[in-house]
C-alpha cells in the first residue's frame, strides 16, 4: 500500500513511517524543510515537500496514495485555536481527495471525551467550542457522512525515554517552579502508550481500513499524576506536593486546564478489533530512566 503520512518526521510520525516500511508498505511523507526532507529520505520513504497550509498540495498527495495517516499538527499552544483550525482544513482537504473511493483516512485525536470516567471507544468527543477548539473528530465525522472511509485514532500520553506527551512540558514547569505540584490528591489519571506500540496500532488500523471506527492507542488506562510528579521529583531532586485548584493557574500557567483532568481511557475494543497488544515500557519506567535530567 502507498501511504501518505503527514507529520512524518515528528515524534510519532517517524515511528509510524518506520513501522510501515518494515511491514512492506511504500511511504510518502510530508516534509516542509530541506533538513526534514533529507532525514525522511534517509529512512527509505519518498518525500513530498510541503506544509499543512498548502491545501492544494495536500489534495494532490492524498490523491496519489492508497491511504492516508494524518499526524501533522502544530503543538504551539500559544496559537492553539489557530492550529486547530489549520488541522480542520487539512483534514477536509485530505478527505476531499479520497472521496468516492474506499481508500482509508486515519485522523488523529486525543482521549479527552465528554464525561468523568474512564473513556471507551464508544464515547463521543468533547464538543468543539472556543474553550475546546480541536475539531479533528468532528471533521472526520463530517467526512464519514459524505462517504469517506475515515476513522479516528485517539492518543493518550505517547512516550519514550526522551518525550512523554503532556508530561514533557510539565517537567519544564517543574524546573522553573522548583517543585513538582499536582492538583488536590493527585489521583486524576493520564492514560499512556509507548511510541512504538502507537505506531503499530496505526499500521494495523490502516490495514484493516474499517470505516467510522474509533481506536484507543492506550497501553495503560491511567497513571496517577501524583505518581508522575513523585517520579520526576525524585530525579530532579525536587519536592512533590499538592496544590489547590485555585493555585493551579498561577503554578501551571497555560497548562492549568490540563493539570487536573482525568484522561484515563480503555482500549479493550481496540485490542479485540485489531489484535493489538502493547509490549513497550510503561510511562513511569521511561520517566524513571531520567533522561530529562541535565
Amino acid at each position: 500500500m502507498r501511504v501518505l503520512v503527514t507529520g512524518a518526521t515528528g515524534f510519532i510520525g517517524s515511528a509510524v513511517v518506520k513501522e510501515l516500511l518494515d511491514a512492506g508498505h511504500e511511504v510518502l511523507g510530508l516534509a516542509r524543510s530541506d533538513e526534514k526532507a533529507a532525514a525522511l529520505a534517509a529512512t527509505g520513504a519518498k518525500v513530498r515537500r510541503g506544509s499543512l497550509e498548502d491545501l492544494a498540495n495536500l489534495k494532490k498527495a492524498a490523491a496519489s496514495a492508497d491511504g492516508v495517516i494524518h499526524l501533522g499538527f502544530n503543538h504551539d499552544f500559544s496559537k492553539f485555536a489557530e492550529n486547530c483550525e489549520l488541522d480542520k482544513r487539512a483534514i477536509e482537504a485530505l478527505g476531499e481527495a479520497l472521496a468516492g473511493s474506499n481508500r482509508p483516512l486515519l485522523v488523529t485525536s486525543g482521549v479527552a471525551v465528554a464525561h468523568a470516567r474512564t473513556a471507551t471507544e464508544d464515547d463521543q468527543p468533547i464538543p468543539v467550542s472556543a474553550a475546546f477548539p480541536r475539531a479533528s473528530e468532528a471533521t472526520a465525522a463530517a467526512l464519514m457522512a459524505r462517504g469517506v472511509n475515515a476513522s479516528v485514532v485517539r492518543l493518550p500520553q505517547v512516550h519514550d525515554p526522551v518525550r512523554q506527551g503532556l508530561v514533557s512540558p510539565v517537567i519544564q514547569i517543574y524546573r522553573e517552579k522548583g517543585t513538582c505540584a499536582y492538583v488536590g490528591d493527585g489521583l486524576n489519571r493520564w492514560s499512556a502508550v509507548h511510541v512504538l506500540d502507537a505506531a503499530r496500532l496505526y499500521r494495523l488500523a490502516l490495514e484493516k481500513a474499517e470505516p467510522n471506527a474509533r481506536y484507543h492507542a492506550v497501553a495503560e488506562e491511567g497513571v496517577p499524576l501524583r505518581d508522575i510528579a513523585a517520579t520526576i521529583g525524585w530525579h530532579l531532586k525536587l519536592p512533590a506536593e499538592s496544590i489547590t485548584a485555585e493555585e493551579a493557574q498561577d503554578f501551571f500557567g497555560w497548562f492549568a486546564p490540563f493539570a487536573g483532568l482525568d484522561l484515563s481511557a480503555s482500549s479493550a475494543q481496540t485490542r479485540k478489533k485489531l489484535g493489538w497488544e502493547p509490549v513497550g515500557p510503561t510511562l513511569l519506567a521511561d520517566l524513571d530512566l531520567g533522561s530529562y535530567v541535565e
